[in-house]
């Protein structure tokens, strides 16, 4: 291993919940355009396709974080080079907790759910849990969204026969026992849970992009959890996108949020961590 002041040439992109890294397709072809290698890994599990995961609901029910972070900890550092770290959603909070493992060069967290100690629960982020909440057999099982409350929680700002597309094409069920440890509960046990953060630590740059229009993770959601690191002497920084809802990764004008992603992180990049290089 050597230090070297290279800028990043890879892009890791995590997904979030009731979504797979389908959701990804085209920030995967957007930036490999661009010449960066582009890995979207799944959850453990969540290779296969989204039609299977449906018909295979255990998978999603027990799925842990740990072994959420771990698999795309093992996936981040098989990299040559420490890359840029993209998350949406829950994808998000993984971001965050593997920037605090101290890898990656820079990360974005693209309507971002929070880590734990973020304790803004805005009307319309209760009103898009509610459908998984409302029921605690559901902390044991695969939670799914109707179409109607996808195009509330998700596509908001789209018309309801483009949101049934986009709910076809991508939805899955989310492990109910993450929305209700990590949504509801976090706050409120004692101890540290497995979506903390040491928020004082240096890490790799950070940028929060929250839509304005967003439902399940608002932009008071965002800017609450970037405000937690302000003792950190790493890059933090917070932008909000005029009319962007939570599928803002998909919704027409997705470019402009990638583009964004991509040049906030080169430009911020961290490049003082070990190399592998073909000596090593």
């Amino acid at each position: 291993m050597t230090e070297t002041n290279r800028r990043p040439d890879s892009v890791v992109l995590v997904h979030g919940l009731w979504v797979t890294p389908r959701s990804w397709a085209d920030w995967v072809a957007h930036y490999e355009a661009k010449g960066f290698t582009v890995l979207a890994p799944a959850y453990p599990g969540f290779e296969i396709e989204v039609e299977a995961l449906r018909d295979r609901p255990e998978i999603i029910a027990n799925l842990t974080v740990p072994e959420t972070v771990d698999h795309l900890a093992r996936v981040v550092e098989s990299l040559d080079t420490p890359p840029v770290i993209i998350g949406h959603s829950f994808g998000g909070t993984l971001t965050q907790l593997l920037l605090a493992r101290g890898l990656g060069a820079a990360g974005v967290v693209v309507d971002s759910a929070p880590t734990e100690g973020v304790r803004v629960q805005p009307f319309s982020q209760a009103r898009s849990l509610f459908p998984a909440l409302r029921n605690p057999a559901n902390r044991r099982k695969a939670v799914g969204f109707t179409p109607k409350e996808f195009h509330y929680a998700f596509t908001n700002t789209l018309t309801e026969q483009e949101s049934q597309r986009i709910w076809e094409r991508y939805a899955i069920p989310a492990p109910g026992h993450w929305i209700f440890e990590y949504g509801l509960l976090a706050n409120f046990k004692p101890g540290h849970q497995d979506t903390w953060v040491d928020y004082d630590a240096d890490r790799a740059p950070l940028l929060f992009i929250a839509g304005e229009k967003d439902h399940i993770m608002p932009p008071s959601v965002n800017r609450s959890n970037a405000r937690r690191y302000h003792r950190s002497p790493a890059v933090t920084e917070y932008r909000e996108l005029a009319g962007r809802d939570h599928w803002t990764c998909g919704a027409p004008g997705w470019e402009a949020v990638a583009d964004l992603a991509l040049e906030w992180a080169l430009d911020h990049a961290r490049t003082d961590q070990p190399w592998r290089t073909d000596s090593a």
